[in-house]
């Protein structure tokens, strides 16, 4: 029996979610075509996979079982897409990075130089975009790689590996900031003031105490925002190092610095050409599977 791809993404995508609204959201769909494709599904298999007696949709128990047998299908039929760019042998013309500032610069400088001799002719773009901003720049088809850090859920259309390379995060202010004066934060003491906090275009989160945090889509901008003494920021130790001129200072508090892990990214629905799985093998520490 065949299953359409789409209906087992929908499921997956609602399963996740745990709301039909919010996977049409997800996946740029409406909600009637999200329940009509699980509904679809349903039948096909003749099993009720969600329970929508309550104001959310809930996993029957056949649906948990049937949800692990989906997921394996999804990851083989990317399995498949993939060999078959690979084998095609097919490189693409056009190529569009999107990093996150947590990746080091001296992790890439060498691998862009190497991608340059291995397809000088291919147009490349960097972009730069932080956590759901670069997965939907993917979803768009306006990136077709993304490095971004690690982030608790990603969209079922979306793949990721884990890169070797990690990123120190601290907090910073100014030299002259309040804070900078106590020998050690607390919590408490941050908490009572204005935090500049990243916040993506596509993300927006408010803040109930107003007046104690903005907010920027970019560690740089966060960077010059607390250079200026308007607050606290998180901040990549790297950027700061590389270019504040030792105009901020890392804060002492509990919890501080944090290692924070980075993933590879790419859109199942549209993958990267040889090129580009070139890039990710590079990436990821997968050089013998390269092109």
């Amino acid at each position: 029996m065949y299953y359409s791809p789409e209906a087992l993404i929908a499921f997956v995508e609602a399963a996740a979610l745990g709301s039909f609204s919010a996977a049409a959201r997800k996946l740029r769909k409406s909600q009637s075509t999200i329940s009509t494709a699980i509904a679809n599904l349903e039948a096909d298999l003749g099993l009720t996979l969600f329970d929508r007696q309550a104001r959310l949709p809930v996993l029957t128990d056949h649906g948990r079982r049937v949800l692990s047998h989906a997921l394996e299908i999804l990851a083989a039929s990317e399995r498949l897409d993939n060999l078959s760019i690979r084998l095609a042998g097919q490189v693409e013309t056009r190529l569009t990075f999107v990093l996150s500032d947590t990746y080091q610069p001296t992790h890439h400088e060498s691998l862009l130089r190497r991608f340059e001799q291995r397809y000088p002719d291919i147009e490349f773009e960097c972009l730069i975009a932080e956590d759901f901003d670069v997965i939907d720049l993917l979803q768009i088809k306006r990136a077709h790689i993304g490095v971004v850090e690690v982030q608790q859920h990603y969209p079922p259309d979306i793949a990721a590996n884990r890169l070797p390379a990690q990123t120190e995060m601290a907090i910073f202010v100014k030299p002259d900031h309040p804070l900078a004066q106590l020998p050690h934060v607390h919590p408490e003491q941050l908490a009572t003031t204005r935090q500049l906090r990243l916040n993506t275009y596509n993300r927006t989160e408010r803040n109930q105490s107003q007046g104690l945090m903005w907010s920027a889509p970019s560690y740089l901008m966060l960077l010059e925002m607390a250079e200026q003494g308007f607050g606290w920021a998180i901040l990549p130790r790297w950027l700061v190092e590389q270019y504040s001129h030792k105009k901020l200072v890392a804060l002492s508090t509990i919890g501080w610095p944090k290692t924070i892990s980075i993933d590879a990214v790419w859109s199942k629905k549209n993958p990267p050409g040889p090129a580009g799985y070139w890039l990710l093998d590079q990436l990821t520490g997968k050089t013998n599977n390269g092109q």
